[in-house]
């Protein structure tokens, strides 16, 4: 018993004599401060004004969760939501097979390999709203024109157009964009599998397809996670694409949350209305964010 007071006193001295350097002090608080006023503060403030009739300006009143009722009972929000997470599962899925595909592609034994990342990356650092003209020039032009040329009826006229087909061109450019990106993860998960391993299973007479299936992705398991985690977060924050595609139309049919909290809570007088939106969207963005953790980490560990 003495022996073992004796030591929890000299480990517990140690780490009381232990002095922490005040250059990590000098560098975390200011990135709290930092934080706290640019974030926290600003998304507090909007949680607060979304229990008010406020309109960005002037006098307000408190009127409780009355936005909320509201909100939910809003079948233009309702929409809104519908088309933010089926496109988002839409543009997440592509994403991610056309980055792992390109980036098994680059990854192999290629002339000029580093030259080729180069020209796949390039998209990824252009401005979505300028390659998104550039776009909706080709959708409302060219293509139409090409459609009519080998008498495909539905591409014939202009996709940005039609109201059931207009989510075409955003998920088309949003996966060309953000593919850049998740190739440049991969290609850095591939990295790290030892070469050793694919020689082993070339022995056994491994087929290249049985190559990639047991061997490839399951190393790259939490790649996959990172991937799939930042690619659902990009793609159900959507925004960029449908200003400078559809404009949220036709028929309100490309609206996502996003763009409705941005249009009408800034310029339709909907400012505290829209700020319930943003708070209950903060909430389901959150929630997909842990259980898509979860569901990927799982499957990780089997």
């Amino acid at each position: 018993m003495s022996s073992t007071r004796s030591a929890s006193r000299s480990k517990a001295s140690r780490f009381s004599s232990r002095k922490v350097d005040p250059a990590f002090y000098w560098m975390t608080i200011p990135a709290v401060i930092l934080v706290s006023l640019f974030l926290y503060w600003p998304f507090l403030q909007g949680a607060f004004y979304s229990l008010t009739n406020s309109q960005g300006y002037g006098s307000w009143e408190f009127i409780g969760f009355k936005n909320y009722v509201a909100m939910f009972q809003d079948a233009r929000i309702g929409s809104a939501y519908l088309f933010t997470v089926a496109i988002a599962l839409l543009i997440t899925v592509g994403t991610n097979v056309l980055g792992l595909f390109i980036a098994v592609l680059l990854n192999s034994k290629i002339a000029f390999k580093n030259g080729f990342r180069a020209i796949f990356f390039v998209p990824y650092t252009l401005s979505v709203l300028v390659i998104g003209y550039v776009f909706k020039y080709i959708f409302m032009t060219p293509l139409p024109a090409l459609g009519e040329a080998l008498g495909i009826e539905w591409l014939s006229t202009s996709l940005i157009t039609n109201s059931d087909l207009a989510w075409i061109p955003i998920a088309f450019l949003a996966i060309w964009q953000s593919a850049a990106y998740s190739t440049l993860l991969y290609l850095a998960g591939l990295q790290t599998i030892d070469d050793e391993v694919y020689e082993a299973a070339s022995i056994d007479g491994v087929s290249p397809w049985q190559n990639f299936w047991h061997i490839t992705f399951p190393l790259l398991g939490p790649f996959v996670t990172i991937n799939m985690v930042l690619s659902l977060k990009n793609s159900l924050s959507i925004f960029d694409q449908i200003v400078a595609l559809t404009g949220g139309g036709p028929d309100s049919k490309t609206e996502s949350v996003s763009f409705l909290i941005f249009q009408n809570g800034l310029g339709n007088g909907e400012y505290a209305y829209q700020m319930a939106n943003a708070v209950t969207f903060f909430i389901v963005l959150a929630i997909l964010a842990f259980l898509q953790l979860k569901v990927f980490n799982r499957g990780e560990r089997v």
